[in-house]
């Protein structure tokens, strides 16, 4: 076996499986070889190999010294050819192959001696921790049947990866080593190389393990002087409160120059900065599968949660220092002086006004006594009330934890400072009320203080995206009924922090008084997705049902891309961009990119570059506008945000409206009902609250049923589930026959409905449903000239006659597509037809119009006006030409 050494006996049943698998047919023979002889025999041939080594080496290192000045490419070509040879020669070495589970267990029998290699001397590119234990982090890095290397190649746009097995090499101590070769993608200065990882395990003891990687890529300019160091080490990180184990991730680098050379300092400059974007990829690749720990890590907040815990004082210790004041001493003091006045007097008889049982201040000093304590009283009675309504208030939300799974949110509410004074008899009574997607946490209430100290928890319910922005306002406690004054409020945008400076952050209040007060709030904010990127799944999947259309993760590599272009944090996922221009004085062509909590656009035009983004809760109003000469006949998507909202995007608004809030105007967009759709989906998504999204939830469950019985059916039997208004009434000079001809599927139908705007018109047969009851289907398109969108409708009419025979009702179920919440409900229409007893050659038709809502909209009272008064108008267009086509036929007859 190649490079055992002296360990060679205690590898007997490696060594043994590697002879076999290399077809030896006199060890296969004899499979059970001693030790000894193993030794003994190979021992010479190690002899006369080492030597060759050594003479090759010689050679090789003559040849390069006596032909320096001569091209390079044949002193690569020589060396090669001298590798190969070497490799060549040693084919009885050939090192032996195993599975990565039983190296590492090898590994570790070899290194409980070995100490961690120390960090290199380049730098420190990578130093996290993650929840996860250094055994499996290894395996994922660094195992045969691991995709993560592919991955992250696919990431940078390197191709051709190859990754050689694990294999034993022997040096100076048994170690485990592999080749990865691979060809890096072209940069702007350098073209597309070939690049060699030798990647050789030094330590593995089962709890830590360390891997020295040498890069070689000689294709580079200058490549053949240096070589590139990379030192992985794995070791287990702190012990989690919840019982979990950690590891943490030390990657450090160094460069090895083979020449001397003037460039030294430009190469390691360049191998600096390629080597920390590589790992800024590497590090935001491996944080969507395991969860990282913050630089203060993991055991640094379990301890500072853990401390806050055991921080708080009892109610003894809180009565204490809030009665121990002057009033409560003097009140005191005043009762008892009264007391014991009154035990040391003796009894008197009655005087002035007094009788038997009634005694009455006998001098102005006594009144004056009196009078006091009963104000101290008071004032003693409404303290001890207030201290006692604060300590229900108390109902504080520390201590909860959080449920589900998700994005957690997690708050430690430290302390205050200067607050604000709103009452100058006394000081304020603080609380601080949190508010994030919808949900509200209430810190306790601390007497009498500007400068409170919570030491508080506060966590919020695993929510399905990741939370935009925490609303912080500092309020005093009046009581339970009164009305709490604002001492101040604040509003953390997580996209503008880092996670490592929402740990420990200090946060000024806004307000006049807290302005003024220099009123601060110090929190430590900590943001967790306790599922992974199943979370990022399984909100994917919710928003389809909302969008209609499939939405897949997006790569590691277009997620990197999204999250430099704008600055955001490794946290933020791209759900999906279209291209279209930004409607400003001239339109900028660009790309809109939507992700769980912001709106962006990007646009780069001859290397001027805009760039701007808001978040969702950001916008107030969405609109579908329609065509115009300014758009270029394309249809316009107008945002418009909250007033004060969104002035970082400023740049991109178009203009504002008299409230003064922002407008931007996006157009030109090549799927334009796709992308309205997505965009209102998401919208609706994070606006609505919790109850809201409850509420519609439950009606588009029982709606879905509804619709799901039309479906299956194929009839009109929900009619009666929208709510029906008669939108026009006539009588016309036609017969009943005559009229009904417009529902026969002939030619007077198809050329009303032609003029109408209808285009592609087909009908199916009336077919009989049930008795006296008939349906059939529809199908047509709207003219863009009727209807800016155009759209595909689909129909289901069911014609039932009156029950005196002197009528028909015609129920139509109608389905639009490809138009702005077109999903969110169905149009009803209902036609009835009578004849008069009198007057054989005329009718009465009655029209009534009814929407079937299958999902709530905040829109819905528009577009239920806006439909009502399009079919009205459609609807007596219809009937009048109906009217004309036939009176002009009987005319012309």
């Amino acid at each position: 076996m190649h490079g055992r050494g002296e360990d060679i006996c205690s590898d007997h049943l490696l060594y043994e499986r590697a002879r076999i698998k290399n077809g030896n047919s006199k060890e296969q023979e004899h499979p059970h070889v001693p030790c000894q002889d193993i030794h003994s025999s190979t021992a010479p041939s190690r002899k006369i190999l080492e030597g060759k080594q050594i003479m090759k080496a010689i050679t090789g290192r003559l040849e390069r010294l006596f032909s320096k000045n001569e091209d390079s490419s044949r002193s690569d070509d020589y060396l090669e050819h001298s590798t190969l040879s070497d490799s060549d020669d040693c084919t009885e070495e050939t090192p032996s192959c195993c599975s990565f589970e039983e190296a590492m267990e090898t590994m570790k029998s070899m290194s409980n001696d070995r100490e961690m290699p120390k960090n290199l001397q380049g730098g420190i590119l990578l130093d996290q921790t993650y929840e996860v234990s250094s055994k499996d982090l290894n395996w994922y890095l660094f195992a045969s049947n691991s995709q993560f290397g592919r991955e992250h190649t696919d990431l940078q746009g390197t191709t051709d990866l190859q990754e050689g097995p694990w294999m034993w090499k022997s040096e100076d101590t048994s170690c485990l080593t592999r080749v990865v070769t691979y060809t890096q993608a072209a940069t702007k200065l350098v073209k597309a190389v070939r690049a060699t990882e030798q990647q050789t395990y030094t330590k593995a003891d089962g709890r830590e393990f360390s891997v020295h990687v040498n890069v070689s890529t000689p294709d580079v300019p200058y490549g053949n002087i240096f070589k590139i160091e990379i030192l992985y080490n794995i070791m287990t990180g702190p012990q989690l409160s919840s019982g979990e184990e950690s590891s943490r991730l030390v990657v450090s680098w160094g460069i090895n120059f083979l020449q001397n050379t003037m460039m030294r300092g430009m190469i390691e400059g360049g191998a600096r900065q390629g080597l920390k974007e590589n790992f800024d990829q590497f590090s935001s690749l491996l944080a969507q599968k395991f969860k990282t720990l913050n630089s203060t890590n993991a055991l640094e907040k379990d301890n500072m949660l853990a401390t806050l815990k055991t921080e708080h004082q009892s109610d003894w210790e809180l009565a204490t220092e809030y009665f121990w004041n002057f009033t409560v001493v003097l009140a005191a003091f005043v009762t008892l002086c009264i007391f014991a006045h009154i035990l040391l007097c003796r009894p008197q008889e009655p005087q002035g006004l007094e009788f038997s049982g009634i005694d009455l201040p006998d001098s102005f000093g006594e009144l004056l006594t009196c009078g006091i304590l009963v104000v101290l009283l008071e004032h003693v009675y409404n303290m001890v009330s207030h201290f006692v309504q604060a300590r229900f208030q108390r109902g504080s939300d520390h201590g909860i934890r959080a449920q589900g799974d998700g994005w957690v949110l997690t708050v430690a509410l430290i302390e205050g400072t200067n607050l604000a004074l709103l009452d100058p008899t006394g000081f304020p009574d603080p609380y601080v009320v949190l508010t994030c997607n919808g949900k509200t946490r209430t810190s306790s209430v601390k007497l009498q203080t500007l400068d409170p100290q919570w030491n508080e928890i506060l966590e919020f319910d695993a929510a399905e995206e990741p939370p935009s922005v925490l609303d912080v306002e500092v309020f005093d406690f009046d009581g339970p009924f009164d009305q709490a004054a604002s001492l101040g409020h604040v509003e953390i945008n997580f996209l503008k922090h880092t996670l490592t400076e929402l740990a420990d952050i200090w946060v000024p209040l806004e307000g006049k008084l807290a302005q003024s007060s220099q009123s601060k709030l110090h929190l430590r904010i900590f943001l967790d997705n306790n599922n992974g990127v199943e979370t990022i799944k399984d909100y994917l999947t919710k928003m389809e049902k909302e969008v209609g259309k499939k939405l897949n993760l997006r790569s590691p590599h277009r997620n990197s891309t999204f999250q430099k272009t704008f600055g955001l944090p490794p946290e933020e996922f791209l759900i999906s961009d279209f291209s279209c221009s930004l409607k400003r004085k001239m339109p900028l062509q660009g790309r809109l990119f939507l992700s769980a909590r912001i709106v962006g656009f990007y646009a780069n035009l001859f290397g001027h570059k805009t760039r701007f983004f808001f978040l969702w809760e950001d916008i107030d109003d969405i609109q579908v506008l329609p065509p115009s000469l300014t758009s270029v006949g394309s249809p316009q998507l107008l945002i418009v945000l909250r007033k004060g909202r969104g002035l970082d995007a400023q740049q991109g608004a178009k203009s504002q409206d008299e409230e003064g809030r922002l407008q931007f105007y996006f157009i030109s967009f090549v799927l334009f009902n796709v992308a309205s759709r997505t965009i209102m989906a998401l919208w609706r998504t994070r606006t609505l609250t919790l109850d809201q999204k409850a509420q519609i939830a439950e009606e588009r469950q029982e709606e879905d049923g509804k619709y799901a019985s039309l479906e299956d059916t194929g009839s009109c039997v929900v009619i009666e589930n929208a709510k029906m208004s008669k939108v026009y009434s006539v009588e016309l000079p036609l017969k009943m026959k005559s009229l009904m001809e417009m529902f026969d599927g002939g030619n007077l139908e198809y050329k009303v409905m032609g003029k109408s705007g209808c285009l592609s018109y087909v009908t199916t047969a009336w077919e009989t449903a049930k008795p006296d009851v008939f349906e059939r289907r529809l199908c047509y398109k709207f003219n863009r000239q009727f209807s800016t969108f155009g759209g595909e409708v689909t129909c289901t009419q069911q014609k039932i006659p009156i029950s005196d025979g002197k009528g028909w009702i015609v129920n139509e179920v109608m389905v639009l597509h490809d138009i702005p919440f077109s999903d969110h409900f169905r149009v009803h229409l209902k036609y009835q037809f009578e004849g008069f007893v009198l007057a054989q050659n005329s009718c009465k038709c009655d029209v009534y119009v009814g929407i079937m809502w299958l999902k709530s909209t905040k829109f819905q009272q528009r577009i239920a006006q806006n439909i009502t008064e399009f079919f009205t108008r459609r609807l007596k267009d219809i009937l009048g030409s109906v009217e004309r086509e036939v009176l002009l036929g009987d005319g012309s007859g």
